[in-house]
């Protein structure tokens, strides 16, 4: 294998020397690190891919190629080993082009220290510990104290510090919690070494979701303390039973008893994805955590749930794996994950997609919180001021622009098969949306060329707009660029101000027509970009080659962001305009009904289906509809609904 090439064809491998078996393959670049992982089931298919035709590959592909100096790899014998190779590898190396999944925030666990002499019960968050238990996570430290604080009462373990320990111990005498029967006081041998560790492992089996035995003994022995009228004590077991009812109260049955199973699902976009699982034991969700992860390379939903599965359970305990994991994609190498969290678990892991029944409900509410995740990960970087600038100046950079484009103007274009063709225009200044002055365009003449013609139309209209504000004012020269507020209204002109960049959503052909436009009417101080949603690519008029931002960029994220609103104002007005035409085509036939008519009508009845729901005598109340003219429009209404 040939070595430190700055072209992929440099280093790419002797034909014939790439074997055909299974395996794993490692890209590494001129100093040596390794920068991907991968596996295949045929190496030499696999990895003759990424040399056969560059220019067809995806950039993100590109860019890791054109960073790689030298590949090597290692032949396993089953689809198994491939996955546990590639797994240890990616832990190992920590490649930056592989998939990282991270959390979304710090989540606490309730942690039983049962490495330690006397076993402790705390909140801990970060890494988990060798020879600590742990439940969770939660989504709050309070959760966490409020159900601690419910089981001391049953299971009275050890909750204090290291130090308030040993002073206990010097001094004789326990804390609060002692005196108070929240503790069994350990540290004054109250209770023998044996006895609290077994009182741990009690708390430990009710958190696992081993409740009902608890729950049974504790009113055996009432009952029996009751009929033996020790009513006080009787009365105190009652409060510990209800004690632990409250705590499982807070924990949502959703599934059926003796069901353990994490529910994994996914929401993403084009550069992100938002990972939320469900824990749940014993038919209970015990509890729930959110991972992101930047699409550093070209992915699907199968290979982000593989990912993860991997991450999540690679290097967890065997007690950690439940019986199923539901997903809502199967990996692509399904049996082979299976095979592996078998082994992982030291039993069987089924991986499914639920169909239907509880388990798809639960799902479906797991998803909900993915997309919310995604959604308040996205508002974080958003409203950061420092993440904004950095946008900005990285788009700056990567265009060649004169100026830090403050305000950016976005266009897209909207039609069902060609018909109720329309336009947006969507404004972001320093990096957030100002909807205010957000516009709508109905395309007004087409000459057959479809997206293309409808960006030339778009940008003419806007930008004729803006010359035309700045004529008004008698302000045409260079400098200034005329009042932006209009003196009888004092509000801004619709198109006073003029923006530094304007982004259209397609390739070189929209951003060429953009430029076409702008070039006839004489404006030569706008940029212009296209972006191409399928491979992201930034396209400049003129230039042969897109420009190529990387997948990670916070400048790539916010032209991501302005295309998108752009693609949802498009989509919002043109369902609205299309939803109007088909109302008002059902009326289109009726004679001697004009546009005027129709409205009143419309007006009146609210829908063509309320309309055709109406009788004559219904639509004589509305003005100008006459006895005659009411029936002809039921027979014409009828007709068309039959």
């Amino acid at each position: 294998m040939a070595r430190s090439a700055s072209s992929p064809l440099s280093f790419r491998p002797a034909a014939g020397s790439i074997p055909e078996s299974p395996g794993v393959y490692r890209f590494r670049d001129a100093g040596g690190r390794v920068i991907y992982v991968g596996k295949a089931k045929s190496l030499r298919q696999r990895l003759n891919s990424y040399f056969a035709d560059f220019a067809g590959l995806h950039p993100r592909t590109q860019t890791m190629l054109t960073t790689a100096a030298d590949v090597d790899w290692t032949v396993v014998g089953t689809e198994v080993e491939a996955l546990q190779l590639e797994y240890s590898w990616i832990k190992e190396f920590d490649p930056r082009f592989n998939v990282k999944y991270r959390d979304d925030k710090s989540y606490p666990y309730l942690a039983v220290t049962m490495d330690e002499r006397f076993p402790r019960v705390q909140v801990l968050r970060g890494a988990k510990r060798k020879g600590t238990r742990y439940f969770g996570p939660y989504s709050h430290a309070w959760a966490i104290r409020e159900t601690v604080d419910l089981l001391l009462r049953v299971f009275p373990v050890r909750t204090c510090s290291a130090g308030v320990f040993k002073r206990a111990s010097q001094i004789g005498r326990p804390c609060l919690l002692g005196y108070i029967d929240k503790c069994a006081a350990p540290c004054v041998a109250r209770v023998t070494e044996e006895e609290h560790r077994a009182l741990a492992e009690e708390f430990c089996d009710f958190m696992a979701g081993n409740t009902a035995r608890f729950i049974k003994r504790l009113e055996r022995r009432m009952h029996a303390a009751a009929a033996e009228e020790e009513f006080e004590r009787a009365a105190r077991l009652r409060d510990d039973v209800q004690a632990l009812q409250r705590a499982l109260e807070k924990q949502a049955v959703v599934l059926g008893e003796g069901t353990d199973c994490d529910v994994v699902a996914l929401a993403e976009d084009q550069l992100e994805a938002s990972v939320q699982v469900f824990y749940v034991r014993n038919g209970r969700i015990r509890g729930q955590r959110g991972w992101v992860v930047d699409k550093v390379e070209e992915t699907t939903q199968g290979e982000l749930v593989e990912h993860f599965l991997l991450q999540m359970y690679g290097a967890a305990a065997p007690e950690a794996l439940p019986r199923e994991v539901l997903v809502p994609t199967m990996p692509p190498e399904a049996e082979a994950v299976v095979e592996l969290l078998g082994e992982q678990r030291r039993g069987r892991v089924d991986v499914r997609v639920p169909r239907r029944g509880d388990k798809k409900t639960l799902m479906e509410t797991v998803e909900r919180n993915a997309k919310e995740s995604l959604a308040q990960h996205k508002l974080r970087r958003a409203s950061d001021l420092t993440t904004r600038s950095k946008a900005l100046q990285e788009i700056t950079d990567a265009l060649d622009l004169e100026q830090v484009p403050l305000r950016i103007e976005c266009y897209d274009v909207s039609h069902m098969m060609g018909d109720d063709v329309v336009a947006s225009m969507v404004v972001f200044e320093d990096g957030l949306a100002r909807k205010s002055e957000y516009r709508r365009f109905a395309i007004r003449n087409l000459s057959g060329q479809g997206d293309v013609a409808s960006i030339h139309e778009v940008i003419s209209r806007r930008f004729k707009r803006y010359l035309e504000e700045r004529s008004a004012t008698g302000e045409l020269g260079a400098e200034p660029a005329g009042d932006p507020i209009d003196p009888e209204t004092g509000r801004p002109r619709k198109f006073a101000y003029p923006p530094n960049l304007v982004v259209v959503d397609g390739g070189p052909a929209q951003a060429a027509a953009a430029q076409r436009a702008l070039d006839e009417l004489g404006v030569d101080d706008v940029a212009i970009c296209g972006l191409a949603k399928r491979l992201e690519e930034v396209w400049q008029p003129g230039d042969d080659q897109p420009v190529i931002m990387p997948r990670s960029s916070e400048g790539l994220y916010l032209l991501q962001r302005v295309r998108d609103e752009a693609h949802r104002f498009a989509i919002t007005y043109h369902r609205a305009k299309r939803s109007k035409s088909v109302k008002e085509s059902a009326l289109d036939q009726v004679p001697g009904l004009g546009p005027a008519r129709r409205q009143a009508l419309l007006r009146h009845f609210g829908s063509v289906k309320r309309l055709r729901d109406a009788t004559a005598a219904e639509m004589c109340e509305v003005q100008g509809i006459g006895p005659a003219l009411a029936e002809v429009i039921v027979s014409a209404l009828k007709g068309e609904g039959s």
